[in-house]
């Protein structure tokens, strides 16, 4: 009788030689890689963005109805925006187990208030698709990033 196998978070112990480029060549840690430093660097440059307002006005993003039930403007509701993305991008970078399920739930509360506003709903889907890839990189993050010192113990 076959039994099932399960895949183990990999441990920081010492790779045998030739083991690091056998990983270069994994389709899987690429794409591990790839998502991490995307889900690291977009995060952070749209929350600096807050703050310019180079790449468009955020302001206008933010449903009417939630403009009023937050304290201050909807200038000063992107700056606390702005922040947590900062926040979720460098967590990515550190931990991108943790990180990748943070920046999903963020999306998925982004999501949340397009929907509640008509005329964003393609940027809803959109950020369905960036959803997605976030939860892809948390569960990446389980078979290449190295456990963390609690997990290990």
């Amino acid at each position: 009788m076959a039994t099932a196998t399960t895949s183990r978070p990999m441990q920081s112990s010492p790779m045998p030689a030739g083991a690091l480029e056998a990983r270069r060549d994994n389709p899987a840690y690429q794409a591990f890689w790839l998502l991490r430093m995307g889900f690291t660097a977009a995060p952070i440059l749209f929350g600096l963005d807050k703050f310019a307002h180079v790449l468009v006005n955020w302001d206008r993003y933010l449903a009417p109805w939630i403009d009023k039930i937050v304290p201050g403007t909807a200038h000063q509701a992107m700056y606390a925006v702005g922040v947590i993305e900062i926040v979720a991008g460098l967590v990515v970078a550190i931990r991108p187990r943790f990180g990748g399920y943070l920046v999903a739930a963020w999306l998925a509360g982004i999501i949340v208030r397009l929907l509640a506003y008509p005329g964003f709903y393609d940027i809803a889907l959109r950020d369905f698709g960036l959803l997605l890839g976030a939860l892809t990189l948390a569960r990446l993050a389980t078979a290449f990033a190295p456990a963390s010192r609690m997990t290990r113990r």
